[in-house]
């Protein structure tokens, strides 16, 4: 356990909570005990996560784009029906 880590109770936890996160900001991971025993260890991110986007076409095309390179022949539509014979 580093030197700056603090043991703290759960009660005391949820009381102290704006303590406890500015501490693990600060001085480094709190542990939260339950009945005496290690329950969790709160901690700094160690990055900021970023919003979630909904993804485009560009993006996918830039994903297809930034792939292996490939040949790809497609067959034409046969006049009587919708469908034709791809060999994969």
């Amino acid at each position: 356990m580093n030197q700056h880590t603090r043991v703290w109770s759960l009660q005391e936890a949820k009381a102290r909570l704006s303590e406890v996160i500015r501490l693990a900001k600060s001085e480094g991971p709190q542990l939260v005990t339950v009945h005496g025993k290690s329950a969790v260890t709160i901690a700094a991110a160690s990055t900021e996560v970023q919003p979630e986007r909904k993804l485009t076409g560009k993006d996918l095309w830039q994903a297809l784009s930034a792939g292996p390179k490939f040949d790809l022949e497609i067959p034409e539509r046969p006049k009587d029906g919708f469908f034709r014979e791809v060999d994969l």
